[in-house]
């Protein structure tokens, strides 16, 4: 999720709602700590260089359950945030605390924004020796009867 998207949803909410991978939510007297841009340059296992922006949202929970997020504050920090820090629009990325801090993609269901899990890769599979991931097929989709004739090279 792009933060553009992010603002229109804001604009269209009356409260904010964070829900993780597992269902629950996020407690509602959480807090958006930081809005920042990271910068991550790095090179991949084949020798190429990257460079990948993100903006961060980090959620923090306390023990103040007085004082909730609204919509509209946390546009004011994103449209702050992108002023003094000269952010674009960039794919979100969410920090929240669990066991360690767990980072997470973002989404929107119309009511709640989505915890996404994110996932590890190589970038340079064809540099590195990964064979590619090989086609599975259905039991429907291979020929049945007697499909080995002689000169077909399937002996």
């Amino acid at each position: 999720m792009k933060l553009s998207e992010v603002k229109v949803a804001l604009n269209k909410l009356e409260t904010i709602g964070f829900q993780l991978p597992n269902g629950e939510l996020v407690a509602s007297h959480f807090h958006v700590t930081e809005v920042g841009k990271i910068t991550k340059h790095f090179i991949d296992c084949g020798g190429t260089v990257r460079n990948e922006e993100v903006v961060n949202f980090q959620l923090w929970n306390a023990d103040d359950y007085d004082h909730r997020l609204h919509p509209e504050k946390l546009l004011n920090i994103i449209e702050l945030s992108e002023k003094v820090l000269n952010i674009e629009d960039l794919e979100i990325e969410v920090e929240y605390q669990a066991d360690t801090i767990g980072k997470f993609g973002l989404d929107f269901d119309g009511i709640n924004f989505l915890l996404t899990t994110k996932q590890t890769d190589c970038l340079a599979k064809d540099q590195c020796g990964i064979p590619e991931e090989k086609p599975k097929l259905q039991f429907s989709e291979i020929a049945t009867g007697n499909s080995c004739a002689p000169g077909s090279g399937c002996c």
